[in-house]
């Protein structure tokens, strides 16, 4: 096929919306086994036998690996193809799943989700480059709205997910639901997908990928590990100074060879850099929200589990509707505008969690539930549009890498300060140390969720000048 992308074949658009069905159905298991694995870890940890500290395990390994492999699977995809490696990724993220749900020991389980880890991270890598060459320029906003969609109600949907499925079945099942959806996503895939068109053949440069992949391990190790023992241990500041080496060195080998697995010239684009940090940023913003929130609705207020599951399923139910609407107004207005108007609703959000008490009636949390969800769905389509935008087709692999990448580091560290903020701040004002919320004295744990979300709130504001920032210098140059 000498074309060059699959926008100018019409066999291709005539399946163009079916390809974006496949994508996005990847896309919500792999982002969705990122969280709904929390909620039954107490029950894995008693069925196995294991302290609930190694259970965290079960998350953190899924974690750590994706954030490890995006950039090399990004740059595979450049390279060998997009396509091919969402295929090899589609089939490992589904055999993974499978042997997931099997109650044999905690190391089965570890190798099992490492390798759904591995499948997982090949479809994040590629799947915002696939959409990209795929879709007309008219309609890619709109296409790559629905990945967000699916990106979000992955993220958020969990807790809700697993509880519905625990409540019915035994915990292996939230593994095995995806073997069916996965199984109908490769015939789809199989039948639809076109052949790769960009393929470069280029070498892979193997020490970047193995000393970025250093850094993502011995970093979220540290930070994984350090929650539980605490920061200042030998050990943690031992990871953490491997980390600051390894980043060094890595920057330092990019910035010297021809093809590295990170392409460092694309942060001088202002586009790319300022969206790909905005993302980062509220992502880490929606995790306040992800481990804050049920603890409100469940313990504060006594709902039970699956109400309040029911509950936090606004902000991802919102979401999926608004993003796609917000992707197609991008595509004929220009996603700018809408970006800042998204983080500012998302700012006045967290406004109102900040002022929430226990005497808040529950629709005006729910409003601000609501809320949230709406700034993020008018805000992750056009971001990601500019993104995938701002980069030359050869780069969109590394580009689609980056994007996800700061979709999990903003998952990762937002659970982190999230539980340290509040945790840190309830111990303020309960005057001894506070490791779990302390039924008897709600009003402590009130405290410590104005404080959380407080924190959140000028991340958010953050985001929310520096696009601004953008925007207006745009318009004035104009």
């Amino acid at each position: 096929m000498n074309m060059k992308n699959f926008a100018d074949d019409p066999a291709i658009q005539k399946h163009r919306w079916l390809i974006l069905v496949a994508v996005c159905l990847f896309t919500f298991m792999s982002t969705l086994d990122g969280s709904i694995v929390n909620i039954a870890l107490p029950v894995i940890s008693k069925d196995i036998a294991i302290p609930m500290n190694q259970a965290e395990w079960v998350v953190s390994i899924y974690l750590i690996t994706i954030c490890a492999l995006l950039l090399l699977f990004g740059k595979l995809g450049d390279t060998r193809g997009k396509i091919r490696i969402f295929k090899i990724g589609s089939v490992l993220f589904t055999v993974g799943s499978l042997l997931c749900g099997f109650s044999v020991g905690l190391g089965f389980l570890l190798v099992a989700r490492t390798i759904q880890a591995i499948g997982a991270a090949m479809t994040m890598a590629t799947n915002s480059g696939i959409i990209t060459e795929v879709f007309p320029f008219n309609e890619r906003g709109r296409a790559l709205g629905m990945i967000g969609s699916f990106v979000a109600l992955g993220s958020i949907a969990g807790p809700g997910v697993g509880g519905l499925i625990l409540a019915h079945f035994n915990w292996g099942y939230i593994f095995w639901i995806n073997v069916p959806i996965g199984i109908v996503a490769l015939l789809i895939g199989q039948r639809i997908l076109p052949k790769d068109i960009t393929v470069s053949r280029q070498a892979i440069d193997k020490p970047g990928a193995g000393l970025f992949a250093l850094m993502m391990v011995t970093l979220f190790a540290g930070v994984f590990i350090g929650q539980e023992i605490g920061f200042t241990r030998p050990v943690i500041l031992g990871l953490f100074a491997v980390a600051i080496v390894a980043t060094v060195f890595f920057v330092r080998l990019e910035l010297r060879i021809d093809n590295p697995i990170l392409a460092l010239h694309l942060f001088e684009n202002k586009r790319f850099t300022i969206s790909i940090l905005c993302a980062f940023l509220i992502f880490v913003a929606n995790f306040f929200f992800n481990v804050i929130a049920p603890f409100y609705l469940e313990n504060a207020r006594g709902m039970a589990a699956n109400y309040a599951g029911y509950a936090l399923m606004t902000f991802p139910i919102v979401q999926v509707v608004v993003a796609p609407i917000a992707g197609s107004i991008s595509d004929r207005i220009g996603p700018e505008i809408l970006t800042f108007i998204g983080l500012v609703l998302i700012s006045v959000s967290q406004v109102g969690y900040m002022l929430a008490t226990l005497a808040t009636p529950l629709w005006v949390f729910m409003f601000f539930i609501g809320l949230v969800g709406f700034g993020n769905g008018v805000f992750m389509a056009p971001n990601n549009a500019i993104v995938m935008s701002s980069v030359p087709v050869r780069d969109l692999g590394v580009a689609g890498g980056v994007n996800a990448l700061a979709r999990e580091m903003g998952m990762v560290v937002g659970i982190s300060i999230a539980t340290t903020v509040l945790f840190s701040a309830m111990g303020h004002y309960a005057g001894h140390k506070v490791t779990a919320y302390l039924p008897a004295h709600p009003e402590v744990f009130i405290s410590g969720m104005h404080v959380a979300f407080m924190v959140s709130l000028v991340i958010c504001l953050v985001a929310s000048v520096i696009t601004g920032w953008q925007l207006f210098s745009r318009r004035a140059r104009a």
